[in-house]
């Protein structure tokens, strides 16, 4: 995915044109159908792209020669949902507007639905926004490099007796490249078994790699994969030496720790990721001019069928 490094301003998206463009469900749907299948729909009955009409009594298209019905909300978010497409594209808007993220419980507010029903799709609306397979970092030989970091989050310092907290902090491993894109995951450790792999996996072959002196980036020079490395030393308090540093990836932790902090106060390690991934899907569109909110809405075809009746885990309401 390409990106503009220029210091763009991102053209606004207002409140007004926004229920200009989806005053009601049936604009919704048409704009879906349209995002879906803008060649047209084809018909697996007919075998050929045909014309389809709007069935009125459903949030369907008929087909005009066979009568096949085609549900555009199949696949999406929206999948089986009885909650009214305005209120969804609603809610994303609410999301997309802010920078920091909005909580489940101004959702509520905003849109009127039970809590139950803003956290389902707080929590579905999030589940888009995955740039994993937008291709990997760094840029090879020529490009602007990869600076890495591990950070930790949340945890409580409450002992058991014995000499490990009962809930330990959750570590997180973060890939910045230098204004471009960043990624974030959750992890079990931060050892050098665990962060290699990750590092090969999303890090361009021949790319300049920056780290802190920690031993758990000591393979990373020697990885068949052909990195650069380069090291700054933390400990003996040098934080910048010409270009070498790790400030793009400490100022994302510093972003992704405000924002959760003051919006949603606290996230449970299940959670943890599905949040790491909106905070860098705003981040790797900070230069963008289209708006965040049209950026939100072309994810929906990228995420699997939802099963409604499956279980949920509903958190406490900050």
């Amino acid at each position: 995915m390409a990106h503009n490094n220029r210091k763009t301003k991102m053209k606004p998206y207002t409140l007004k044109e926004f229920h200009n463009q989806f005053p009601d469900d049936a604009a919704c749907l048409e704009w879906l159908r349209n995002r879906l299948y803008p060649d047209g729909i084809y018909c697996t009955k007919c075998e050929a792209v045909t014309k389809h009409h709007r069935v009125v009594s459903r949030p369907s298209y008929s087909c005009d020669y066979c009568g096949h019905h085609v549900h555009p909300t199949a696949g999406t978010i929206f999948h089986k949902s009885p909650t009214p497409l305005t209120t969804w594209f609603y809610a994303i808007y609410l999301m997309a507007q802010t920078r920091c993220g909005i909580s489940a419980k101004q959702i509520q507010r905003e849109t009127g639905v039970t809590y139950k029903t803003a956290w389902r799709m707080f929590k579905q609306i999030r589940s888009m926004l995955d740039d994993e397979k937008s291709g990997p970092l760094g840029g090879g030989k020529r490009g602007p490099g990869v600076e890495m970091d591990e950070t930790y989050y949340g945890g409580v310092r409450k002992y058991d007796g014995g000499r490990k907290p009962t809930n330990p902090k959750t570590p997180i491993f973060g890939i910045a490249e230098r204004k471009g894109r960043v990624r974030a995951f959750t992890t079990d450790n931060v050892q050098g078994a665990t962060l290699l792999p990750i590092i090969r996996e999303h890090v361009m072959p021949e790319s300049t790699v920056f780290t802190d002196e920690r031993n758990v980036y000591d393979g990373v020079g020697h990885m068949q994969n052909g990195y650069n490395h380069r090291r700054i030393k933390h400990n003996e308090r040098v934080y910048v030496m010409g270009n070498v540093h790790t400030n793009t990836v400490e100022g994302f932790w510093s972003l992704v720790k405000r924002g959760i902090g003051g919006v949603y106060h606290s996230v449970g390690r299940h959670y943890l990721q599905s949040y790491l991934n909106e905070y860098s899907f705003r981040y790797n569109r900070r230069f963008d001019e289209t708006p965040m909110f049209v950026s939100f809405l072309h994810q929906v075809e990228k995420r699997d069928v939802v099963v409604r009746h499956a279980p949920d885990l509903v958190p406490e309401v900050f």
